[in-house]
């Protein structure tokens, strides 16, 4: 029988020079035409994270909610979207940060922690950590703080994780390239 992980990596697509010559792009949306592997992934995520007291799981723009707020539910906490600028309605925190193609920024609504919750921040790729550590930055504005970090892959030779460190060292992925 193949691991979880093996059936992640079966599903993602490499993309050659996208969104740019000379990236090898990892497609995660054939994924999601396999509803078995999505619910053996949610179920493996609720399972390493219900013991942590998370007390809200904030998701990134925008494949971080295809996972993220099923994960919420699953925990039975609230859902907090994290999205580029200008696109949420209501008074927003904001931090801008340098990709590795450009710069972002990106916001979530001051409301939407309060402080002192437990934040699980989860996203579909964990490159640079350059997107992961704004929104870090974006909880503690809010008061909040960062229990642990939730990503389906990583890009290990970009060394994000060591980014995130400062904020948590439960940093959890399915498959690292």
């Amino acid at each position: 029988m193949q691991s979880l992980s093996d059936r992640i990596i079966s599903r993602i697509a490499d993309v050659p020079d996208f969104p740019k010559p000379g990236i090898l792009y990892k497609d995660i949306t054939p994924i999601f035409q396999d509803p078995s592997l999505c619910a053996d992934m949610l179920a493996a995520m609720k399972e390493e994270f219900e013991m942590k007291n998370i007390e809200a799981v904030l998701g990134m723009e925008s494949r971080g909610f295809l996972f993220g707020l099923p994960l919420a539910i699953a925990l039975d906490v609230p859902f907090v979207l994290v999205r580029k600028k200008g696109k949420l309605p209501r008074e927003a925190f904001a931090v801008s940060y340098s990709l590795e193609y450009g710069e972002a920024t990106i916001e979530m609504h001051k409301d939407a922690l309060t402080p002192g919750q437990r934040v699980l921040i989860h996203d579909d790729v964990l490159a640079t950590g350059g997107t992961a550590l704004a929104a870090a930055k974006l909880v503690e504005m809010a008061g909040a703080q960062v229990v642990g970090f939730s990503f389906i892959s990583a890009l290990s030779f970009l060394n994000g994780e060591e980014a995130l460190q400062q904020y948590s060292s439960h940093i959890s992925t399915f498959v690292n390239y």
